[in-house]
């Protein structure tokens, strides 16, 4: 990863480019300015409807029903967006950036409590492993130092809270002490717990279940029962290759580069229809939309690869690309999730003022500009943490200000949500996240169409002009970019991944 000492290597030129007072370049005279209300308008729930179905079809004609980074459905969903893109004409820049990464292809997860089977999540690079009418053993605390776990773990199978510290680090202390497996249950309300180990590894076999069952198990043992457990855990791993695609606008000041983003793979588990084929039929919407007339600053798209393997596709186009070109960028917007089903109104927390992490200058302001233009529409605002576990991170990292717009996960919705948007409170916001069920069937169409116009309505705005926005501080880097560590390179939207 660069780190922004690289930025003070620009020369003055480049950082006077960064006041926002060049002129445009590229402008096609034929075509008017980008007006905010005419392309708000233009973004259609049948038109992002059709590209979710599009997606979803892409996915079903593949034995794997999914489009997981380096598979067919992956493959085919880029050369999807290229196409739509290439068939605008000239008015973007279209490139395909090659990236490729360790896997998991297929996994097997199975579990039985004293012969009963029981609701399993799985583990990503989860290593082979069996077990036949082994005892479950309390592990104390939360099982994130070695003297939590006891003397009897060793032959039998560690049960363990989900909580602070990795899933790997978990099955590492387990594993050194000697037990022959592991399950994590969860410590929320929202079924089996479930992730990454983080990559490859000389780990024990993980499994995981829900909140209910860890705590009935352990209070029954702590009542002196005896409870066995059978478990199958298997994976398989292979580099993948697949691409991100970027698309810039030939218009508008190079100087001064409006970015937005939205991963386009999905987990092995479905087609990931709002996870995140939503945000990504979001951008491309308006991305087709904005072809119809021009910006005073130039815009770039790109939908981003091997997001579900820890923002990987977003990280290498970081990582590779100069200090001139991500100097350039004043501004990048995020979109994971727009579609959920008991969604809300998620805006990025750019100031801190929900979760004391804030991002670059200008992450506040485009904050307030997505608040400022729900709350005039008559929507209830959430503020979603400002963790950079989407692919945000790797720009925040850089000290790029960033924002954006998100439905929910896998997070619980609130009374207070439920009341003033509806839905139903005490569950989470997209029942089937990372399941076979993301599909077209469960998207919520009203408020995708109201965050995609979102997306447009950020697009006029700074498409037209930096009035009011900061200039780049090259030389920044924030609260939230230095928690966004190497520890969480696998680490994706949801805490639910990696912790």
């Amino acid at each position: 990863m660069k780190t922004t000492s690289s930025a003070l290597a620009a020369s003055a030129v480049s950082l006077l480019a960064l006041t926002g007072h060049a002129k445009p370049v590229g402008r096609a005279e034929s075509k008017p300015l980008v007006n905010d209300d005419e392309l708000q308008a233009s973004v259609t729930v049948a038109d992002l409807m059709q590209c979710a179905q599009d997606l979803e079809d892409i996915a079903y004609a593949t034995p794997g029903r999914n489009r997981l980074h380096g598979t067919e459905g992956h493959l085919n969903t880029v050369k999807y967006f290229e196409d739509q893109l290439n068939s605008l004409g000239d008015y973007y820049t279209v490139e395909k950036q090659e990236y490729t990464t360790e896997i998991v292809f297929s996994s097997e997860a199975s579990l039985t409590i004293d012969g009963a089977e029981v609701d399993t999540g799985a583990f990503e690079f989860v290593n082979n492993g069996t077990w036949t009418d082994r005892p479950l053993v309390p592990v104390a605390n939360i099982g994130c130092d070695a003297g939590d776990y006891p003397d009897n773990v060793e032959g039998n199978v560690a049960l363990i809270s989900r909580g602070t510290c990795t899933f790997a680090i978990k099955a590492q202390l387990a594993g050194e002490k000697g037990a022959v497996g592991a399950i994590i249950y969860n410590n929320v309300d929202a079924g089996p717990a479930a992730g990454t180990l983080g990559g490859v590894n000389d780990l024990i076999a993980v499994g995981g279940i829900t909140k209910a069952e860890g705590e009935r198990l352990v209070e029954e043992i702590s009542g002196g029962s005896t409870i066995t457990s059978s478990g199958v855990f298997s994976s398989y791993i292979a580099n993948g290759t697949s691409y991100n695609v970027i698309a810039t606008s030939k218009a508008g000041d190079p100087n001064n580069v409006l970015m937005l983003g939205a991963h386009s793979d999905s987990v092995v588990e479905g087609p990931g229809i709002n996870d995140n084929g939503s945000g990504s039929c979001g951008i491309l919407t308006v991305a087709k939309q904005l072809a119809k007339s021009i910006t005073n600053n130039q815009v770039r798209f790109a939908w981003w690869t091997a997001e579900e393997e820890g923002l990987l596709g977003a990280t290498h186009y970081v990582e590779t690309a100069s200090a001139a070109v991500l100097d350039k960028i004043r501004l990048y917007l995020n979109f994971d999730m727009i579609a959920s089903p008991n969604y809300i109104y998620g805006v990025y927390d750019g100031d801190g003022s929900a979760y004391n992490l804030s991002g670059p200058a200008g992450s506040a302001e485009v904050e307030k500009l997505f608040q400022d233009w729900l709350q005039e529409s008559g929507h209830f605002v959430s503020a979603s943490e400002f963790s950079g576990r989407s692919d945000y991170g790797p720009f925040l990292e850089y000290g790029i200000p960033c924002g954006g717009l998100d439905t929910g996960a896998d997070g619980i919705k609130t009374e207070e949500e439920a009341a003033n948007n509806g839905g139903t409170a005490g569950i989470i916001y997209d029942p089937n996240y990372h399941s076979a069920a993301d599909n077209v069937t469960n998207l919520n169409p009203g408020v995708f169409e109201t965050m995609s116009r979102g997306i447009a309505h950020a697009v006029a705005t700074y498409g037209t002009s930096w009035q009011g926005f900061p200039l780049r501080n090259a030389t920044a880097r924030t609260g939230a970019a230095r928690r966004w560590t190497r520890n969480y390179t696998r680490a994706s939207k949801s805490s639910r991944k990696f912790l």
